[in-house]
C-alpha cells in the first residue's frame, strides 16, 4: 500500500466501502484487462474471476454483479418461484432495511424480520419459532427462503449454528441464502474457509468492494441453473456490464492481495472496542471483526456531536457505527478514540436524550472544553 493510498483513506471510518484501489490493482487492470462483452459471457478476465470464485466457494457457478444489493436481490429472486411467499431474516438485515425495498418490488415477497433471542445472531430456535410452514394453509405466505447475514453488525454467526439452520432448511425444502458481504471477515477471523461457509448455503453473495477493496462489484454463487436464472434477473435490472474486464481484473488482485490484510482491520476494531469497555462506554454488539457499534442511546451520547468531534480530530464518522478497514492507520485510530472519549465525557455532564428540547443544535467547543476540564 502506497503513501498516497494510505493518505486518502487512513482516517475514514464511515464504511469499509471507502477503501481505494491499490497501485498493484490499477497496474493489473492496465496490464491484464480484457475488453470482451461480459453480457455475452465473452470477457476472459470476468470469466476468470467467476471461475476463481467457483474454486474458492466450491459452488457450480458464479456471476459478477454491479453491487452487493444487486447480487442479494437477484439471488433471493432466483431462489423463489411463485408468490405468495416470505423471506425470513434478521430484523437488522441489509436485504430488509438497506436495499430500497427491493424484496417487495422485485420479488413481491413478504419479509418476516426476526429479533434474535440472544440479541446478537439468529439461532435455529429463532428460525423454528418464526418460520411459516408450507402446510396448505391459504392464509399464510410460506417461508421459502431464509437469509442469513454473516457478518452482521460485525458479529460472526457461529459455524455450528449455521450448520443446524442449514440442516433444518434442507429438511423443510427452504432455500438458505447468505448475504456474505463481509463473509471474508468472518473467514479471516475464524480460520474457517470461504468454501466451508458456502457449503452450508444454496446461494451466497460476496462483496468485492467492501473489506477487500475492489472498486466495484459483488459475486453471486450457487448451482449453474440458479446462476443462469439470476443472470436473467441481472439483465432485467440493468446490470449487464459490457467491458467488465477493466474492473474484474482489479477484483482478482484484490482477492489475492487484500484478503490476508483483513486481520489488521480487526485489530483496529478490537483496540477501539477494548478502549470503550475500559472507559465504561457501552457497546451495542460484541467486536468480532471490523466493526464497533457504540450504544449512543444507552450512553446518552449524541451521535451527531460525535461526528462533529470526528472532524475536530480529523476522522470521518457517521455516528456510533464505526467501520474499520486495512487502509486505516494507527494514528487515526488514536484520534478516533479521543473523539469518542470527548463525546462520552461531555454527554456524561450534558446527557443527550433524542427529541428533547434541551439538546443544543450548535456546539461551543470552548465552553465544552471548559466543562470537560472540570470533570
Amino acid at each position: 500500500m502506497t503513501m498516497e493510498e494510505t493518505f486518502i483513506t487512513h482516517n475514514e471510518f464511515r464504511s469499509d466501502t471507502f477503501t481505494v484501489p491499490t497501485k498493484s490493482m490499477i497496474e493489473s487492470s492496465l496490464a491484464t484487462a480484457t475488453f470482451g462483452d461480459s453480457v455475452y459471457k465473452e470477457d476472459p478476465v470476468t470469466l476468470e474471476l467467476e471461475a476463481k470464485m467457483v474454486e474458492l466457494t466450491g459452488k457450480e457457478a458464479a456471476l459478477f454483479c454491479c453491487s452487493g444489493t444487486m447480487s442479494n436481490q437477484i439471488g433471493l429472486r432466483a431462489n423463489l418461484v411463485q408468490p405468495p411467499y416470505s423471506i425470513l431474516c434478521d430484523h437488522r438485515a441489509h436485504v430488509f432495511l438497506h436495499e430500497a425495498g427491493g424484496l417487495a418490488s422485485l420479488s413481491q415477497a413478504m419479509v418476516h424480520p426476526v429479533i434474535p433471542a440472544n440479541g446478537d445472531y439468529l439461532t435455529l430456535e429463532d428460525i423454528v419459532a418464526n418460520y411459516t410452514s408450507d402446510d396448505g394453509d391459504i392464509h399464510a405466505a410460506p417461508t421459502k427462503v431464509i437469509s442469513l447475514e454473516n457478518t452482521l453488525h460485525g458479529i460472526i454467526t457461529p459455524f455450528e449454528e449455521i450448520e443446524k439452520i442449514s440442516q433444518f432448511a434442507k429438511e423443510n425444502n427452504i432455500k438458505l441464502h447468505c448475504d456474505g458481504a463481509r463473509l471474508w471477515n468472518a473467514s479471516a477471523a475464524t480460520g474457517i474457509s470461504i468454501k466451508q461457509y458456502c457449503s452450508l448455503f444454496d446461494s451466497v453473495s460476496l462483496c468485492l468492494s467492501k473489506s477487500i477493496g475492489a472498486p466495484i462489484g459483488s459475486i453471486l454463487v450457487g448451482e449453474k441453473k440458479f446462476i443462469d436464472k439470476a443472470n436473467h434477473f441481472k439483465k432485467q435490472c440493468g446490470g449487464g456490464i459490457r467491458q467488465a474486464g477493466i474492473v474484474t481484473s482489479m477484483a482478482i488482485t484484490a482477492i489475492e492481495e487484500n484478503f490476508p490484510k483483513l486481520t489488521l482491520a480487526h485489530q483496529f476494531a478490537k483496540n477501539v472496542g477494548d478502549f470503550c469497555v475500559k472507559n465504561g462506554i457501552k457497546l451495542e454488539s460484541p467486536v468480532d471483526s471490523n466493526f464497533v457499534f457504540i450504544d449512543c442511546r444507552a450512553n446518552l451520547m449524541d451521535d451527531q456531536y460525535l461526528v462533529e468531534l470526528g472532524r475536530k480530530h480529523n476522522v470521518k464518522l457517521m455516528g456510533g457505527r464505526i467501520a474499520f478497514h486495512f487502509q486505516n492507520s494507527w494514528e487515526s485510530v488514536d484520534n478516533l478514540k479521543q473523539a469518542i472519549l470527548e463525546c462520552y465525557n461531555y454527554n456524561k455532564i450534558n446527557p443527550y436524550v433524542p427529541n428533547s428540547k434541551n439538546n443544543k443544535k450548535m456546539y461551543n467547543y470552548q465552553a465544552m472544553q471548559q466543562q470537560l476540564t472540570n470533570i
